[in-house]
C-alpha cells in the first residue's frame, strides 16, 4: 500500500562549493568545484519519500524567479504534488551556501519566500493533511506556520513528526503535539534549553514526547513515551557529502512508520547512509530499490 506523506517546509536552491578544509575568518580558499543544487529541507524530504515510494505533497512557498522555475520543475518532475506550493512575486526562492570539506559542510541560509509560508497555508491544505499517513515539518519556516502544522495534525488525527532544524526553543506543548520529534543532540538541549553537554539518553528522557535522537555515525537513538532508549548502529559506508542526510532519515522514518517505531529507525539510518555516499542532498537521495537492495546485502 502506497504510504501518503505531507511535508511542510522549505524550499531552495543550494549553491555547493567543494573546498579542501573550511576556511578561517577573512581567508580566501580556492575551491574543487561548484554545483547549484536543488534543496531546502522541505524539498528534500519530499523528494527523498517520493524516491522510497510514497504519495507526497508538498505544502511551502517559491519566489517567482529562476531558481523558482528551476526547482518547481524539478519537484514535478520527482513526482511531488506541489498543488500547495505558493509562488510569490514579491519574493526571491530561498538559497543555501553550502561549504563541502572532508564529508562535513557548513551552511548559511537565507529562507526568501520560505519567511512568508504562512498558517492560511497550512490551512488551506487541510484536504491533504488529512488524508495523509504522516506529516513531516521541519523549522526553516515561520514559528507560526511550525504551529499550525502541529495543531492540523493534532486536530485530524495524523501524526506529526517534527524535525526541529535549524534548533530553536519551542514551548513543550508544542513538542507534545508532535508524534515523534527527531533532533540530534545539540538540537534537543536548544529545544529544551538545556546543557548541550548534557548526557543525551538524560535529554531524552525530559522531553515531553517520543524522541528519535539522530548520532551521525553512531546510528540513531528512540524512546518512545516510556522505557529507556534504543540503539540503532549506522551502516558503515565511504563518506562524501553529509548534506541532506538528515532530510533522508526523516523521510524515511515517515515512510516506514508503519512497519513500527524499530524498523523504520532501521531503514531510516540505512536510507541516510546511503545519502552521504554521494555529492549534494536532493542527488544522494535513494530510490526504493537501491535501500531494499542495500539492507538485503
Amino acid at each position: 500500500m502506497t504510504r501518503r506523506i505531507v511535508v511542510v517546509g522549505s524550499i531552495n536552491m543550494d549553491l555547493v562549493t567543494q573546498a579542501p578544509r573550511f576556511p578561517q575568518p577573512g581567508e580566501t580558499l580556492l575551491g574543487d568545484g561548484f554545483i547549484t543544487v536543488p534543496g531546502g529541507k522541505g524539498a528534500n524530504q519530499a523528494v527523498a519519500a517520493a524516491r522510497l515510494g510514497a504519495e507526497v505533497a508538498l505544502v511551502g512557498a517559491l519566489g517567482r524567479d529562476a531558481f523558482g522555475d528551476q526547482l518547481h520543475a524539478g519537484l514535478r518532475e520527482e513526482g511531488v504534488d506541489l498543488a500547495h506550493v505558493h509562488r510569490l512575486d514579491d519574493q526571491a526562492s530561498g538559497t543555501a551556501s553550502i561549504t563541502v570539506a572532508g564529508g562535513e559542510n557548513q551552511i548559511v541560509v537565507v529562507p526568501a519566500a520560505n519567511a512568508c509560508v504562512t498558517p492560511a497555508h497550512v490551512e488551506a491544505a487541510h484536504g491533504a493533511v488529512g488524508r495523509a499517513d504522516v506529516v513531516l515539518v521541519q523549522m526553516e519556516i515561520p514559528l507560526d506556520a511550525i504551529e499550525a502544522t502541529l495543531r492540523l495534525g493534532q486536530r485530524l488525527g495524523v501524526p506529526v513528526i517534527l524535525n526541529p532544524a535549524p534548533a530553536r526553543p519551542l514551548p513543550a506543548e508544542w513538542l507534545a503535539l508532535a508524534r515523534y520529534v527527531t533532533p540530534n543532540q545539540h538540537e534537543l538541549a536548544v529545544l529544551l534549553g538545556a546543557d548541550p553537554a548534557e548526557d543525551f539518553r538524560a535529554l531524552m528522557r525530559r522531553a515531553p514526547g517520543p524522541v528519535v535522537l539522530t548520532r551521525g555515525g553512531e546510528g540513531a537513538w528512540y524512546r518512545e513515551q516510556a522505557g529507556e532508549p534504543a540503539h540503532q548502529p549506522s551502516f558503515d559506508v565511504a563518506v562524501v557529502d553529509s548534506t541532506g542526510a538528515g532530510d533522508t532519515f526523516n523521510a524515511a522514518l515517515a515512510v516506514f512508520l508503519h512497519e513500527g517505531l524499530p524498523q523504520a529507525v532501521r531503514k531510516a539510518c540505512a536510507a541516510a547512509a546511503l545519502a552521504v555516499t554521494r555529492l549534494g542532498a536532493q542527488p544522494g537521495m535513494p530510490r526504493k530499490q537501491e535501500l531494499e537492495a542495500f539492507l538485503g546485502r
